[in-house]
């Protein structure tokens, strides 16, 4: 274990919260979500008062048809009786020319205006097709970081939920679909497979089983399971016979199987009574040799870290936009697929709160604050991560910083501002260290050896959260002025 080579402090912090920080209502990604949450209620309203409307004014011809029905029924017995009356005929002559005109524009006059119009205006903040395939993405990021089957999340089984909520087989068809659209077969037969056991359960839904098996032989076909990919073609053409689709990969897998049988035989003839080893399954698209400690590490399968006490204050909150990260090749800050939050630079000139935040870290770090970035607050909400990565910049990355005049950087200061109900963790996949958020806990370690040459054993990720969401901030602390409070040493790894 690479402990030895690097520092690390976690520390319990008393976080104390202005009334402003405490509201909930923040622009980040939880914040926006929390917002349509208010949206979708507001339309809801807007919808019932819609119907209200539509309803007092089918009230109003259902009495209007009620009346005439009983007038006309009167005055068809007798019809020449009837209009003797002078009041019958005036009436007669007023209800036809007056009334019934009244009646059409009743029924004429569109009562969804107001409704239409709310939904018009609302429609500008709606999550477009973009968003929603991010949220389909980051489930599905879930479920590999946390070793989740698909039904535990269509049920709903997550740790630390409050709101508990299930997927339909609607629900199940579309995640397959966005995998599926992603080439990722493995992901694509594990919903798809889901979405049809839920309809085999008997689940009224609005897709069909003919539509999923579709899906499902082709990924599995995909995936080199020639034989389950044939039985599956079988079993949608039992349902509907004539889907040209399923009939022509009929043809083809029977002509692959055949081949294949033809080939095996050929080279084996001593050895036909040996079954042939099925494919293994294939792996998530974006599989990378690291993951699996990474997720190991997610899953809280790793070490402990010890802690210690001191007290800290807190800043308010401001708006948050698309958390960027460094470069290499440009040394500018732009956005990333690896790096999923929300962020905000805070300056200590700006409020004195943050500037004492500073000095805090000073005082309790021994290094200086002046030459580092400004303090970052940064929310994950659900999905929400960083994968592995290096806070300084290497040998091959000499301009990361150049802009900033103040060389690397050679410590993090990391605070957690929240709790977080599941996930969330902050890992060291080099070490095998995980660091769980707690309100009011932080964790320092240097990210430099003393001689200014990176530590690798600091590569870290912050874990997608799985339940609520994370807020934190950090301070990277730069080489520029620690030349006497960390002083150099001759040996390349002190």
């Amino acid at each position: 274990m690479k402990c030895s080579k690097m520092i690390w402090y976690i520390l319990i912090i008393g976080i104390l919260l202005p009334q402003s920080l405490a509201h909930p209502g923040f622009f980040t990604s939880i914040g926006q979500m929390t917002d349509l949450i208010h949206t979708e209620k507001d339309l809801v309203t807007s919808l019932k008062d819609y119907i209200k409307a539509e309803e007092d004014k089918l009230e109003q011809i259902k009495k209007w048809a009620e009346k005439l029905d009983r007038l006309t029924s009167t005055a068809t017995k007798d019809p020449e009786g009837f209009v003797g009356h002078p009041v019958n005929a005036f009436k007669l002559m007023k209800r036809l020319n007056t009334e019934w005109s009244e009646l059409e524009n009743l029924v004429l006059k569109d009562m969804s205006d107001g409704f239409i119009s709310n939904l018009t205006i609302q429609r500008q903040y709606f999550p477009n097709d973009e968003d929603q395939v991010g949220a389909a993405k980051a489930l599905l990021r879930l479920q590999d970081t946390y070793n989740l089957d698909t039904d535990t999340i269509s049920k709903g089984n997550l740790p630390g939920v409050k709101h508990k909520s299930f997927l339909t087989a609607e629900d199940c068809f579309e995640l397959g679909k966005v995998a599926y659209t992603e080439a990722d077969y493995y992901h694509t037969e594990l919903w798809m497979e889901q979405a049809l056991r839920q309809l085999d359960e008997g689940e009224i839904s609005t897709i069909d089983k003919v539509s999923v098996l579709d899906y499902l032989s082709y990924a599995v076909y995909q995936q080199g399971d020639l034989d389950k990919a044939l039985l599956l073609t079988k079993k949608l053409l039992e349902l509907d016979p004539e889907h040209q689709r399923a009939n022509g990969n009929l043809k083809y897998f029977e002509y692959i199987m055949a081949k294949e049988k033809d080939v095996n035989k050929s080279a084996s003839d001593d050895q036909s009574d040996q079954k042939t080893t099925p494919k293994k399954k294939g792996v998530a698209v974006d599989y990378l040799p690291e993951r699996q400690k990474y997720e190991m590490l997610c899953r809280g399968e790793g070490i402990k870290m010890v802690k210690w006490k001191s007290q800290l204050c807190v800043c308010e909150c401001v708006c948050l936009s698309r958390a960027t990260v460094h470069d290499p090749e440009t040394g500018k800050l732009t956005t990333a697929q690896y790096r999923v939050s929300k962020s905000a630079w805070l300056s200590g000139y700006e409020n004195p709160v943050v500037s004492r935040i500073n000095m805090r870290i000073q005082d309790l770090t021994g290094l200086d604050v002046s030459t580092a970035e400004e303090l970052q607050v940064a929310n994950y909400g659900v999905g929400g991560q960083y994968e592995p990565h290096f806070d300084f910049a290497r040998k091959d990355e000499p301009d990361a910083f150049k802009e900033l005049g103040t060389g690397n950087r050679i410590a993090t200061w990391l605070f957690y501002m929240s709790d977080v109900s599941a996930g969330g963790a902050t890992v060291f996949p080099e070490v095998g260290a995980s660091v769980w958020p707690k309100k009011g806990t932080a964790v320092f370690w240097y990210n430099l050896f003393a001689s200014g040459e990176g530590d690798y054993s600091t590569r870290h990720a912050a874990c997608p959260v799985l339940v609520g969401n994370k807020w934190v901030s950090n301070k990277w602390l730069h080489e520029r002025g620690q030349e006497f409070r960390r002083p150099c040493t001759l040996s390349e790894l002190e």
